[in-house]
């Protein structure tokens, strides 16, 4: 009976050329600067969210493999990366107890209950994120409480008074560089760079995470057109009909406030570029991304979910076993290859 051969039609994607170690290590300190930056404006409250995260998903890692690999697992930089993005998704006024329970989730049934890294079906951080929102929607909702999310429909218009820093740079900005252009920067948006007011810790610490974006490129963490794509079918979608829900105008959305807010950044750069839970080949990665900026549009201005992101990047996530198919049968083709005749002098 004939074997099977795979011919590849078209080269499968390589992701990163890093090893996981290292990878996984560098997305952990490239979230732990937004935690820091977050935790100056908040009394150490982001850092405590963390540390609780960290410590309690590292242990779980370690309960589970420790009898089998020692600590060779807890190297390899896996679980502490998932608890620190983790960390980013969570507000910051939560309590510590229900992100420790929310990393578990993400390292002993995410991870580990489908084979451990590299078999799980979605991010073990977005799995932690539902597990919480899910299981405790009013400790959540009232961790946000005094945040713009409650009162910020999709503008800043509507927003707080500026701070004095926010005056001053804008200021500057306005008459240096803007002019240039023709364009002028509104009151509001310096300080989205250094928001104080309870909300996300990716948000909160939107500075820092932008500087991790660049460590992420410069070293190779992901392929750095999978991000730029994402946030350029979400940036034409925000300014296309971003203010329909609001003011019902096209070409109005405000693309700096809907690039800014709501996780938009973490989830380009660190949950859609997740190699084990995305496609495998580039054309595969390329429609995940614009089905994820599409749905996160959706479920942000149409369905009024502020972090309507993550909900879907879980979704996309579900949906790659169908892009595997997809890319099985239309990337790759098999063809027969015949088993050498066997006789009694030997093959031939």
């Amino acid at each position: 009976m004939p074997d099977r051969e795979t011919k590849l039609k078209l080269k499968p994607q390589i992701n990163i050329s890093r090893a996981t170690t290292g990878r996984m290590w560098l997305l952990f300190f490239c979230a732990s600067l937004a935690v820091i930056q977050s935790a100056l404006s908040d009394s150490g409250a982001s850092l405590v969210v963390a540390l609780s995260a960290l410590c309690s998903g590292i242990l779980a890692e370690l309960l589970i493999t420790q009898r089998k690999y020692g600590f060779e697992k807890i190297k390899d930089g896996s679980a502490a990366a998932s608890a620190m993005v983790l960390t980013l998704l969570l507000p910051n006024q939560i309590h510590p107890l229900y992100a420790a329970l929310g990393a578990v989730f993400a390292l002993v049934v995410v991870k580990y209950s489908f084979g451990g890294l590299g078999s799980n079906w979605i991010n073990p951080a977005l799995g932690g994120w539902l597990f919480i929102r899910f299981s405790w929607p009013s400790p959540f909702a009232k961790a946000l409480e005094g945040s713009p999310v409650s009162f910020i429909a999709g503008t800043l218009e509507t927003g707080s008074a500026e701070s004095g820093i926010d005056a001053a740079i804008r200021s500057f900005l306005n008459q240096t560089v803007f002019p240039l252009f023709g364009a002028e920067l509104p009151a509001g948006y310096i300080d989205l760079l250094v928001p104080k007011a309870p909300g996300i810790i990716a948000d909160r610490g939107l500075f820092a995470l932008l500087i991790g974006t660049i460590v992420i490129m410069a070293f190779r963490i992901c392929r750095s057109w999978v991000p730029a794509l994402y946030l350029v079918v979400f940036g034409l979608l925000v300014r296309f009909a971003g203010d329909l829900p609001s003011g019902y105008m096209f070409w109005n959305g405000d693309v700096l406030f809907g690039l800014c807010t709501g996780g938009t950044i973490a989830a380009a750069f660190m949950l859609i570029t997740e190699p084990s839970s995305s496609a495998k080949s580039g054309i595969g990665i390329a429609a995940a991304a614009i089905l994820g900026a599409v749905l996160s549009w959706l479920f942000r201005y149409q369905g009024s979910e502020f972090y309507g992101c993550f909900f879907a990047l879980t979704l996309v996530n579900a949906l790659t076993p169908v892009i595997h198919y997809i890319e099985r049968r239309c990337l790759y083709s098999q063809r027969a290859m015949q088993k050498p005749a066997i006789h009694a002098g030997g093959i031939r």
